[in-house]
C-alpha cells in the first residue's frame, strides 16, 4: 500500500485550470482535476515542486511486540532482513512504540527478558540509526497487581522505556536532513490504564518547540496512539445503543487542541502512528495522519483484518511532500498459541 501527499500536476497546469475555470471553459484530463481541486480548502492543496529533491528515506516500524514466544524474535529478524535487502535502504528508522509485548502488567524479570531480546535482535541485525517513541506496552508496572510493583521503583512507568529505548526523554525532537522531527509520548496514565493524550507539561513543550521551528522547515510528528484516525474506529465494533463510542485509549482525546495547534504551524505536514495494527491515511487541514500497521500483525498470530505483518518506507522531500509505502515482509505466523 502506498500513499503520497502530492498531486501530480504541474504548476502551469494548475494556473491554466484556474484561468479556464474562471472563464467557464470546459476542461479535460489533468486540467479538469486541477480545476476541481481549486474548490477545496487551500490548506489541503499540496502541490509538489517539479524540481523537488528527496531529503531523506526513513523506515517506520511500529508495534513490534518482541517476546520469547511465537517466534517473535525471528519475526523481527526477518523484518530487519527485509529492510536490509532493499535496493534503496532507509537512512533512519523510527520505531513507533509497543516495542516489547508487554511490561504494563509484567514483573521485572519478565520485563527484563523482553528488553534483553529487543536489544539482541537489533544489535545483531541492524546498523541503521534508530529513533523511538514510547508505547503503552512499554510503560512498566502500571498494572500494579499483575506486575507486582509499588510505583516507587526507580524505573517504574516510562523511565524503564526511556532507558531501554535509549532516548533522551519520553518526548523529544530533533532535526535531520532539513526536516524537524517531533516524537511524542501519547500514553496518558489513568488508574491502571491509559488514554491517548499529552499531559500539560508536554503540550506546552510542543507549543514552544513548534514555535521555534522556521516555517520553511517541514515537520513530522511521531506518536504511538493516533492523533486522528479512521483505523481507530474500524478496529472494533464500537457501536453501543446506536452510537459510535470510541474509547479514549484508541485515539488522542486532545485531538481538537492538537488540530488547533497545527493550524498555527502550516509546516506540520505529517503525523505517523501505530497502536491500532491497521492502515489508514487521513488528510485534514493540510496534515496527513498515517497509521502504519504493525510489524507483529496480530501479535505474531497472523493478519489483523486486511493488514499483514509489515512496515512503512517513506521518502521525505525538501518541499514538505512525501511518499509512504507499506511493505509486508512475508512473515508466516506461528501456530503456537
Amino acid at each position: 500500500m502506498s500513499t503520497t501527499s502530492t498531486i501530480e500536476i504541474s504548476r502551469r497546469q494548475l494556473l491554466a485550470a484556474a484561468g479556464a475555470a474562471a472563464a467557464g471553459l470546459s476542461l479535460e484530463g489533468p486540467r479538469a482535476l486541477a480545476a476541481s481541486l481549486l474548490a477545496r480548502p487551500t490548506s489541503n492543496l499540496i502541490v509538489a515542486r517539479p524540481d523537488r529533491k528527496r531529503s531523506i528515506r526513513i523506515g517506520h516500524l511500529t508495534d513490534i511486540h518482541v517476546q520469547p514466544e511465537k517466534r517473535a524474535a525471528e519475526g523481527l529478524t526477518a523484518c530487519l532482513a527485509h529492510i536490509g535487502s532493499l535496493k534503496d535502504k532507509p537512512e533512519l528508522i523510527l520505531t513507533g512504540g509497543d516495542s516489547i509485548m508487554d511490561s504494563f502488567a509484567s514483573d521485572r524479570t519478565r520485563t527484563d527478558l523482553q528488553w534483553d531480546l529487543w536489544h539482541k535482535v537489533w544489535k545483531e541485525n541492524c546498523t541503521i540509526p534508530v529513533r523511538s517513541a514510547v508505547g503503552n506496552h512499554d510503560a512498566w508496572g502500571w498494572n500494579k497487581k499483575d506486575s507486582k510493583t509499588t510505583g516507587n521503583e526507580p524505573l517504574y512507568g516510562k523511565a524503564m522505556a526511556e532507558e531501554m529505548l535509549r532516548i533522551p526523554k519520553r518526548y523529544y525532537s530533533f532535526d535531520q536532513a532539513g526536516w524537524h522531527f517531533v516524537v511524542l509520548d501519547s500514553t496518558f496514565h489513568v488508574g491502571d490504564g491509559y488514554i491517548g493524550k499529552l499531559d500539560d507539561e508536554q503540550f506546552e513543550w510542543l507549543r514552544e518547540d513548534l514555535a521555534a521551528v522556521d516555517l520553511k522547515t517541514p515537520v513530522l510528528v511521531l506518536s504511538h496512539i493516533p492523533i486522528l484516525s479512521v483505523a481507530a474506529i474500524m478496529y472494533d465494533n464500537f457501536i453501543k445503543n446506536g452510537q459510535i463510542t470510541l474509547p479514549g485509549s484508541e485515539m488522542h482525546t486532545d485531538v481538537y487542541a492538537l488540530k488547533d495547534l497545527f493550524l498555527q504551524h502550516p509546516n506540520v505536514k505529517l503525523c505517523l502512528s501505530g497502536h491500532i495494527h491497521l492502515l489508514d491515511d487521513v488528510r485534514f487541514n493540510g496534515v496527513a495522519y498515517l497509521c502504519n500497521g504493525a510489524v507483529c500483525g496480530k501479535w505474531w498470530k497472523g493478519r489483523v483484518q486486511q493488514c499483514g505483518e509489515g512496515y512503512a518506507v517513506l521518502d521525505l522531500f525538501d518541499d514538505g511532500t512525501f511518499t509512504n509505502e507499506y511493505l509486508e515482509y512475508g512473515w508466516k505466523a506461528s501456530l503456537e498459541k
